[in-house]
């Protein structure tokens, strides 16, 4: 399957009570298609102390011409000092779900 437009997902992980206005706003920027968020516990390290955080992971779709502004908005947004923002290709899909990120992204 060709995918007419290239798709990324982006994943990025913000405080629960956050997370709603974060996806809202990516939408609303018509950056994004879709954000889903799910609730995920992060185990890490920062400034030298384990860290053991309920958070909400976000799953965005969008296109990869609007990834730079996708990271930028959550960069500018994002209440962490060194949020989580990592973007992943979509190599194959539903191809009506992939021209409707498209589509969604374009207004």
């Amino acid at each position: 399957m060709s995918i007419p437009k290239e798709i990324i997902v982006v994943f990025s992980t913000a405080p629960p009570d956050k997370s709603a206005s974060l996806a809202r706003m990516l939408i609303d920027q018509r950056i994004v298609a879709c954000v889903n968020v799910v609730p995920v516990r992060s185990y890490y390290r920062w400034k030298d102390e384990f860290c053991d955080e309920e958070e909400h992971l976000l799953i965005i779709k969008t296109t990869k011409e609007k990834a730079g502004e996708v990271i930028a908005a959550i960069k500018t947004h994002h209440s962490y000092e060194l949020p989580e923002i990592i973007a992943l290709p979509v190599i194959d899909g539903h191809l009506p779900y992939l021209e409707w990120v498209h589509q969604e992204t374009q207004g």
